[in-house]
């Protein structure tokens, strides 16, 4: 009865972590940087992640058309721009 019990709460552990993984979006350092692209005529220059207030964030640095250098600041882990 022991093992059974030990059994069934590691399973239910383990399915509980397994569902939790499943609600974190996170994306990646290339799909932020095709977003930033989606989203105009830019030139990638450079694009890295870095640690802001204890978060991931995605830094891509790009070219406009008109000439300009911006940085689009993507949150690691929701996939939502930053200010």
């Amino acid at each position: 009865m022991k093992q059974f019990t030990l059994l069934f709460v590691l399973g239910a552990v383990l399915v509980g972590h397994a569902a939790a993984d499943d609600f974190m979006v996170r994306i990646s350092l290339d799909q932020a940087t095709r977003q930033v692209l989606g989203s105009g005529n830019h030139r990638v220059l450079g694009a890295q992640t870095v640690m802001i207030d204890g978060r991931e964030v995605h830094v891509i640095k790009v070219l406009t058309p008109d000439g300009r250098i911006r940085y689009f600041r993507i949150d690691a882990e929701t996939g939502a721009p930053l200010g």
